[in-house]
C-alpha cells in the first residue's frame, strides 16, 4: 500500500452529526528515515521529538509493523510494538517516533464532535493509559483500508459513512481490549499473524515459504495448520483475498481492468481475467458493466 493521507474539511452538517473524521492516513517509515515529514502536513500537526506537540482533536494510531516509543504529559515513555493502538487526546502534550533501526508502518484517524467527546471521556478509553494491544487483527486492518479507500474515492455522503466506519473501528478495538480475543494456542497465533500479513499484501504475490519463516514455522507445518484453521491453503486464501479486492475496485473505483489487475498483483491481465471468471462466473468487464451483486 502506498503512503496516503488526507485532512478533511468539516461543514456544519458534520458538526451537527456529532461525530466526524478530521484526517486519515497510512505511512510506511523505513529504517533510518526521518520522521515525520512535517512539510507534508499542516503546521498545526507539526511534530518533533524535542518539542512534542498538542493537538485539538482525538486520534487513534495503529502500528502494524515495526516498533518505536510514545510519551505524553500523562504517561512516561513506553515502547510501542506492532499490533499496538494508542490514542491522542486534545490538549495533552505528546510525542512519538519509530525506532530508527526498524522503522514502522502506521495508520491514523483523527476524529472529533460532541459524541466523540462523550465516547472518549466516559471511561471506555483512558487518557492516562492510552495503549491497547489489539495484535495483528485482520478485521481491524480491513476496516482501516476500507476507510482510506472510501476517502480516496470521495463518493457522495462519504463523511457520514467514514464516521460510521470509524465507530466500527473504535468498537472493535474496545471489544478486543475488554475480551482479549487471543488464541492461547501458539499455532493459532501464528496463523492469525499470517492472515494479517496476507491481508496486508493484496498488491503482490507472497512467497509462502518466506512467510512461514517469519512466523516462525516450518513450511509444511504452516501449510497444514493454515488449511486446518481456514479451510484453504495459504495460496488459495491469498488468491481469494486478491480477487475479492478486485471486485471492490471494479465496483468502487474508475480504474480500468489493467489497473485493477496491477493493483491486485497480477502481471497478466489475461491470467487475472481467467481467474476472476473462474471464481465469479463472469469476466471483470461484465462484472462491472452489469452491476452484478451477490457474486
Amino acid at each position: 500500500m502506498n503512503n496516503y493521507f488526507k485532512y478533511l474539511s468539516i461543514s456544519p452538517l458534520e458538526e451537527r452529526w456529532g461525530f466526524y473524521v478530521t484526517t486519515i492516513g497510512y505511512s510506511k517509515i523505513d529504517p533510518n528515515q526521518n520522521y515525520p515529514n512535517n512539510k507534508e502536513h499542516p503546521q498545526n500537526h507539526s511534530l518533533s521529538w524535542n518539542k512534542g506537540r498538542i493537538l485539538n482533536g482525538y486520534y487513534m494510531i495503529f502500528i502494524s509493523k515495526g516498533e518505536g516509543v510514545f510519551e505524553s504529559a500523562l504517561t512516561s515513555a513506553a515502547e510501542i510494538t506492532a499490533g499496538t493502538c494508542f490514542f491522542l487526546y486534545p490538549g495533552v502534550w505528546h510525542r512519538y517516533k519509530p525506532n530508527i533501526k526498524s522503522g514502522w508502518e502506521e495508520y491514523w484517524i483523527g476524529f472529533s464532535g460532541s459524541y466523540a467527546e462523550y465516547l472518549m471521556n466516559n471511561g471506555i478509553f483512558k487518557k492516562d493509559d492510552p495503549f491497547i494491544n489489539v495484535g495483528l487483527n485482520k478485521d481491524l486492518l480491513v476496516l482501516l483500508r476500507n476507510l482510506i479507500e472510501m476517502v480516496r474515492s470521495t463518493s457522495t455522503g462519504y463523511n457520514q459513512m467514514i464516521a460510521g466506519i470509524t465507530l466500527q473501528i473504535l468498537g472493535l478495538v474496545n471489544a478486543i481490549s475488554q475480551h482479549q480475543e487471543y488464541d492461547d494456542n501458539p499455532v493459532g497465533k501464528h496463523i492469525s499473524k499470517a492472515k494479517f500479513l496476507l491481508q496486508e499484501s493484496l498488491e503482490k504475490p507472497v512467497d509462502m515459504e518466506k512467510l512461514a519463516r517469519e512466523l516462525p514455522m516450518g513450511y509444511s507445518s504452516f501449510r497444514k495448520a493454515f488449511k486446518k484453521i481456514t479451510g484453504e491453503s495459504p495460496n488459495q486464501y491469498h488468491l481469494n483475498l486478491r480477487l475479492n479486492r478486485a471486485k471492490d475496485l471494479l465496483t468502487g473505483t474508475a480504474l480500468n481492468i489493467n489497473e485493477v489487475a496491477d493493483q491486485t498483483g497480477f502481471d497478466s491481465v489475461f491470467y487475472f481475467s481467467k481467474l476472476f471468471k473462474k471464481k465469479n462466473g463472469v469476466s471483470p468487464k461484465h462484472f462491472r458493466t452489469e452491476g452484478i451483486e451477490g457474486v
